[in-house]
């Protein structure tokens, strides 16, 4: 085994980019095998590489994950390395993008046993329509909307949630809806298309558009968060919305396990399997 591609032993919902990626790496020589993280026996020790995938069921054992991530990392290379998952897998990197001047959708962040009064966050944020989520999270996990009318009997849900994790509250993005929220795939140092995600909830379905290009203030926002540490990343997914001004914000940076819609844009699974053929070469 050369390339170990990391998944979990049950996935929430199934990963279209891992057949086509054993394929095309098989294509070009390359014997990849799929292993979950979550499995005592997965060998990673014989692999040359280690690429995460859809480790999709972290976040219900996050500290797990990164010892596990740590002990990969000690006998076989991992990507994206695990200086990058360890900033990454909690949602306070928001906050770190916002100080360095980087458009980020609003954030409160809740700390795990906080007390929170929704109705009142939402009057001093002048939100009318918010969405809660975990601040460690996948697929929508635990992602809830609530209307201002609503908050006083959204009280104890948010308080529930807080008191079991780490949570965030952003306002309702209305150009979810339309224009949509736009996914930026970036692989191997550029980005290479676009697609357009459907608004989701816990439970729900993710649907996607065809690739898309990329608008020229959507590039520069996602270069600007990926540059200090672009030179260590294979792939990243910077999720993007557009404000009231028009502008875009990121409303999540995926730098773990991102799906990244290879068979939306072919030229893209080529690009990740010639650089993943690279690394194994170094």
């Amino acid at each position: 085994m050369r390339v170990a591609l990391a998944t979990c032993l049950q996935k929430p919902e199934p990963d279209p980019d891992e057949e086509l990626l054993v394929a095309a790496l098989a294509g070009a020589g390359v014997e990849a095998r799929v292993l979950a993280w979550d499995d005592p026996e997965a060998a990673w020790h014989e692999a040359s590489l280690c690429v995460l995938r859809s480790t999709w069921n972290y976040p219900h054992r996050p500290d797990d994950f990164l010892a596990w991530a740590r002990r990969v990392a000690a006998v076989t290379r991992m990507y994206n390395p695990l200086p990058v998952l360890e900033d990454n897998h909690h949602k306070s990197y928001l906050a770190r993008l916002a100080a360095r001047g980087v458009a980020v959708v609003d954030t409160v962040h809740l700390a795990r046993g906080a007390a929170p009064d929704l109705a009142a966050l939402l009057d001093e944020r002048g939100w009318d329509r918010a969405v809660v989520k975990p601040a460690i999270s996948a697929a929508s996990m635990g992602t809830w909307r609530v209307d201002r009318s609503a908050a006083a009997a959204s009280q104890q849900r948010l308080i529930a949630d807080v008191a079991l994790r780490d949570t965030m509250v952003q306002p309702y993005m209305r150009a979810v809806e339309e224009p949509g929220e736009r996914a930026l795939i970036w692989i191997d140092g550029a980005l290479t298309h676009a697609i357009r995600k459907t608004a989701r909830f816990a439970g729900e379905h993710e649907r996607v558009s065809a690739a898309l290009p990329i608008a020229d203030d959507e590039r520069a926002l996602a270069e600007a968060a990926l540059a200090p540490i672009a030179d260590s990343l294979l792939y990243a997914r910077v999720d993007t919305v557009r404000g009231e001004a028009g502008a875009p914000r990121i409303m999540e940076l995926e730098l773990i396990e991102p799906s990244l819609f290879l068979a939306e844009h072919p030229p893209a699974l080529a690009r990740l399997v010639a650089a993943i053929v690279a690394r194994l070469r170094e």
